[in-house]
């Protein structure tokens, strides 16, 4: 749904620093299990998942029949769906001991739209070249899809016991060109297919490359809230020769004046005040010591009002982070270039703070517009996405293969855009963005012409959440 676009942007701009060189990988000899993770990801490129022409049955299909080759009971390995849609899901279970409460593994099978006039490459097909791996989906999200098929075949050629299901859900709808949303569908009418203790969405939460170097992992443990609300002012209207006071486009525009110039009230919680708190050394090693400081000085129990002030100047990335946020995004009026308006309409796009009601927000933009004639309607409702508490079970595993295989920080981070991770933390599921695949900040192409990772970053992900799938499930995981 992506938001996407603007979610992987959002991660890894958060720290500003130089232009960054985009370094192509050199090709390496592939171990069996990289030749593994490259032929499922070929597989799933190759199939075409879009809304238009797609069906992300034939990929669900594709991948339960690789499970069921590597042993998994067919009964254990479901593609489902409603009757009569062309795009079903695929869940399959990964039976432990049973000591705990499973896990899900979750990606999108679905891919937005993509043009073969448009690329230099087909985007259907996996293409490597010059360190990179191209096509639709490549970023957004079928390297997690593969990574996550990948990572159960080789626990299960391995013989591994873990000690809870492991359950995946590659699922339908995410991208907006189903008839339907999988994870939604899902919940409402299989629920004990997916029921876990927690969730690790690979459709969020990307390690971040900045200057050719890799610089910290992030994970997603909140996102912001999506609503949108419509402002219409109607007049009589009349000839455009005899003009009136009492113009609909001056009256939306003088109310629309009055909320580009408010801000809501900066306000932190778990997850943003952690971020601050570990981007502020990171900021510091990089020389940015005022950024530092007010980063520091916005993690505190009592946030410095000042600090707080200098970076919601300093960048709309750091502003997102502070407040909700509402923009004006569609604008229409009038009828005819010689008459005066008899309406004008705009439309306002808010994301809230996880927490926030929506009536509080439609409240303050009412006393912000200040005018009875400016009409306000709710467009698209609020879908409420609490928080996921920062577990330490799930913190201190995701911590321990960072620092074994990378050696970098760990950041939590509030997403600004939307996964599919709303409709499970509504569940009262917690979830937890966790790709393993980095991504460069001058280089994020989802969603758009020539997608593409690197090579290296693809097989090293798969490696990564291989090992962070045993940490979080194996005997010491308790």
């Amino acid at each position: 749904m992506m938001g996407d676009t603007m979610r992987r942007a959002v991660l890894v701009a958060l720290l500003l620093v130089g232009p960054l060189s985009l370094c192509a990988q050199a090709p390496r000899g592939l171990s069996p299990n990289d030749q593994r993770a490259r032929d499922i990801f070929e597989q799933l490129i190759d199939i075409n998942t879009t809304g238009s022409s797609g069906s992300t049955t034939v990929a669900a299909q594709a991948m339960a029949d690789r499970l069921i080759k590597a042993g998994f009971p067919p009964a254990d390995v479901q593609v489902i769906g409603p009757e009569g849609s062309k795009n079903f899901n695929l869940v399959a279970r990964y039976r432990g001991t049973g000591r705990e409460k499973p896990i899900l593994l979750l990606a999108h099978l679905d891919v937005v739209e993509a043009r073969r006039e448009d690329w230099s490459v087909d985007p259907f097909t996996l293409t490597e070249k010059d360190g990179f791996f191209y096509g639709r989906g490549t970023l957004d999200v079928k390297d997690g899809d593969a990574i996550l098929v990948a990572t159960m075949v080789r626990l299960k050629r391995e013989g591994y016991r873990p000690t809870r299901d492991l359950i995946l859900a590659l699922t339908t709808g995410e991208e907006g060109g189903s008839d339907y949303n999988g994870v939604d569908w899902l919940l409402k009418n299989h629920r004990d297919l997916i029921e876990s203790a927690y969730v690790i969405n690979m459709d969020a939460g990307d390690p971040v490359i900045m200057n050719g170097r890799r610089v910290f992992r992030s994970v997603q443990a909140a996102e912001k809230v999506y609503v949108t609300f419509k402002l219409e002012v109607h007049n009589p209207g009349g000839h455009s020769s005899l003009p009136t006071r009492d113009n609909a486009i001056y009256r939306l525009a003088a109310a629309l004046g009055r909320l580009s110039a408010y801000d809501f009230p900066a306000q932190l919680n778990e997850i943003t005040r952690a971020s601050f708190a570990k981007w502020s050394p990171l900021q510091a090693a990089a020389g940015e010591r005022t950024l530092a400081a007010d980063m520091a000085a916005v993690a505190q129990p009592a946030p410095d009002s000042g600090a707080i002030r200098r970076l919601s100047d300093a960048s709309p990335l750091y502003n997102a982070q502070l407040r909700t946020t509402c923009v004006a995004t569609e604008l229409a009026g009038g009828h005819a270039e010689n008459a005066l308006p008899q309406s004008a309409t705009a439309t306002i796009n808010c994301r809230m703070l996880p927490g926030t009601p929506q009536e509080v927000v439609q409240r303050t933009l009412t006393q912000v517009v200040a005018d009875t004639a400016v009409k306000m309607s709710v467009v698209t409702p609020a879908a409420p996405s609490p928080l996921a508490a920062l577990k330490p079970d799930v913190m201190d595993a995701v911590d321990r293969v960072t620092k074994r295989l990378w050696n970098i920080p760990v950041i939590p981070v509030m997403e600004t855009g939307a996964t599919d991770g709303l409709y499970l933390r509504n569940a009262g599921i917690p979830v937890y963005g966790i790709s393993g695949v980095f991504v460069d900040i001058n280089d994020i192409r989802a969603h758009g012409r020539d997608e593409r990772i690197g090579v290296q970053n693809y097989y090293d992900g798969a490696e990564y959440i291989y090992q962070l799938v045993k940490e979080v499930s194996g005997p010491a995981a308790r």
